[in-house]
């Protein structure tokens, strides 16, 4: 059975990307279940060059396809800020409360046409020949006054979507899946692979 391995150690991201490919009947591994330990630079200039740099490493220790992720939130106003730097945002550890915080702060006082978002992903593949792919996802919205759901993570507190009517943190995971940047750029891979005959 082939298996995609892909560069994250983040549980909730698994579970996202677990639901999207589960038609695909691949086994899907984090790199920490396919026991890679890998000291990643990411030091790309855009989210497509960062995920070709994941998936590249990794796939120096396996055969097997390996999907890694770039994304990010883009807020308008504050000239595309967090961009490729949203995971280390105001330091790595650094708890998103605390960037989501930070964000509104900024924003305070801007009116809601001026607040436009996006959420933005590219996924590069490295297939068992070494060949890479990449796809990209967004999804627009706009940053909202306070944090709103747990049903996301990192900045989707403060994102909405407009014809929801709801921040992202507030959808379920089947809208979320179907909107999503990451869910865009999985099912754009997906078709990749399958027309590579995965």
């Amino acid at each position: 059975m082939n298996k995609i391995i892909f560069a994250t150690g983040n549980a909730g991201k698994m579970k996202e990307i677990r639901e999207i490919l589960q038609d695909m009947n691949m086994e899907i591994l984090s790199m920490k279940e396919a026991g890679i330990e890998a000291d990643i630079i990411e030091d790309g200039k855009t989210f497509e060059e960062n995920a070709m740099i994941k998936a590249k490493e990794i796939a120096k220790y396996t055969d097997e396809i390996v999907l890694a992720d770039d994304s990010g939130l883009e807020i308008d106003y504050l000239n595309k800020e967090p961009g490729i730097y949203s995971a280390r945002y105001m330091g790595e550890d650094t708890p998103y409360e605390v960037k989501n915080a930070n964000l509104l702060e900024r924003l305070k006082g801007v009116e809601k046409d001026k607040r436009t978002a996006r959420f933005v992903c590219a996924i590069a593949a490295v297939l068992p020949n070494k060949e890479v792919l990449t796809t990209r996802g967004t999804i627009e919205g706009y940053i909202g006054e306070k944090p709103v759901g747990k049903n996301g993570f990192g900045y989707d507190p403060i994102f909405y979507v407009e014809e929801y009517g709801c921040s992202t943190a507030e959808l379920s995971m089947e809208q979320k899946n179907e909107l999503s940047h990451r869910g865009k750029a999985l099912r754009a891979v997906k078709e990749e692979l399958k027309k590579k005959g995965f």
